[in-house]
């Protein structure tokens, strides 16, 4: 069952506790790697244009502003609306950034130097500051300064054309963007290794992280395969990953996945099927590289067998013969899964313009210091402006100076009818 959670409590916890982040990024990578800072824990302060984050607006939602991608890569979070083209609005950032431990961004590094922003601007001001920029190239090379996204990356990684040679079709992309997560996800990391670097040497950095460098090290890492040789021993590609047989099983009445990896879990499976003496005596299962060299043939004898049995036939008795299954989930099913439904990994919040909400748990556990249970929603447009101001040292008259300006941008206050979960 969901944990129905009420909001903002227990916030003070996590390992991070302590840390404060001002978050100048918007879309998916870097919003996923302060969000990631933010269930561990960190204060993360997202500064947003007036207009706020793109994708604020991308997909359906109860409200214009509140859209399901923004909804699940900005939680943990409090935003402040600053029109940063504006003196008042750079000098505000200024404030925030003067006790951050951490700033990140994920627009060209041009724009940081153009509103005085750059890591040389603010190190003076703040010399513990980390201070992390993901870009789509790394700027020393003849791509700095490209605009990139999810797709583009994902092309020009390789990743397109490895999916087109195992499909046989033509390149095309994996339906998750999944260059903007794992750049976010290292982004993330490089964040922590910096901080603990500072604990020595009480300097922070600045930190690049370029997408299109961050994928291609996780693709050429399962596909350079021979060409890790000087001369290369092939054309590379990792045999396995691209056979055309590596898919779910389709079964009497669905499909199942299911992978036999070690010697013991390929014996198992013959055992399983009556066919042992098989293993012990056919040249392609001797051990994992003869396998591996006739993958093809081995898959599609392993899918005429499934097409024989039911997917419940196969899930039970693959899963007693110790041999890794699942079962094959839409969106839907997924979220009845027995497992993530036991270990309560779905849970329910109240947000207070968006009423009821279902988000994900945050998957990693700590023994000590685990972050809140009630992380902080996904917040409004602003929703935190005139807080946050408040918190650095600014009074009710500069906040008010500051938004009649339009330089502060702060969310309208919640009344009855004004919103799903309007008191």
């Amino acid at each position: 069952m969901e944990n129905d959670l009420k909001h903002e409590k227990n916030l003070g916890s996590g390992p991070l506790h302590g840390i404060r982040v001002i978050d100048l990024t918007a879309v998916v990578s870097g919003p996923f790697a302060t969000q990631t800072l933010g269930d561990m824990g960190a204060d993360v302060v997202k500064v947003e244009p007036p207009e706020g984050d793109s994708q604020r607006r991308l997909g359906p939602a109860l409200t214009s502003d509140m859209g399901p991608i923004f909804i699940n890569s900005n939680r943990s979070k409090r935003s402040v609306a600053l029109d940063l083209k504006k003196p008042a609005g750079r000098a505000a950032l200024l404030d925030l950034v003067k006790n951050a431990d951490v700033l990140m961004f994920n627009f060209r590094p041009s724009a940081m130097k153009r509103l005085g922003l750059a890591y040389d601007d603010l190190q003076v001001m703040n010399p513990r500051l980390v201070y992390v920029g993901i870009s789509g190239f790394a700027e020393d090379g003849p791509y700095g300064g490209r605009p990139a996204y999810d797709d583009l990356i994902q092309a020009g990684t390789g990743l397109a054309h490895l999916v087109a040679i195992k499909n046989g079709g033509e390149p095309t992309y994996v339906p998750l963007a999944v260059a903007d997560r794992i750049t976010g996800l290292n982004a993330a990391i490089a964040v922590l290794g910096a901080i603990i670097e500072r604990h020595n040497s009480g300097l922070g950095q600045h930190v690049d992280l370029p997408m299109f460098e961050t994928l291609v090290g996780h693709v050429l890492a399962d596909h350079l395969g021979g060409m890790s040789f000087e001369p290369p021993l092939d054309a590379g590609g990792y045999p396995r990953l691209l056979a055309k047989g590596r898919k779910p099983y389709a079964t009497q009445d669905g499909y199942v996945a299911a992978m036999m990896h070690t010697d013991k879990q390929w014996r198992s499976f013959f055992a399983l099927l009556g066919r042992e003496e098989e293993f012990d005596t056919d040249p392609r299962l001797t051990n994992m590289y003869t396998r591996n060299q006739h993958v093809d043939e081995l898959y599609a004898e392993i899918e005429a067998v499934m097409a024989t049995r039911s997917t419940s036939y196969w899930l039970e008795a693959l899963e007693k013969a110790d041999i890794a299954v699942m079962p094959v989930h839409d969106l839907q099913s997924l979220m009845r899964d027995p497992h993530l439904v036991a270990t309560n990994f779905f849970e329910t919040e109240k947000h207070p313009s968006q009423g009821t909400l279902r988000r994900t748990r945050y998957p990693i556990k700590w023994s000590r210091t685990p972050p809140a249970a009630d992380r902080r929603h996904a917040p409004r447009l602003g929703e935190h402006s005139v807080e946050v101001m408040r918190e650095v040292g600014y009074s009710d008259a500069d906040i008010d100076a500051l938004l009649d300006s339009g330089t502060l941008v702060a969310a309208t206050p919640l009344v009855a009818g004004n919103g799903p979960c309007a008191p």
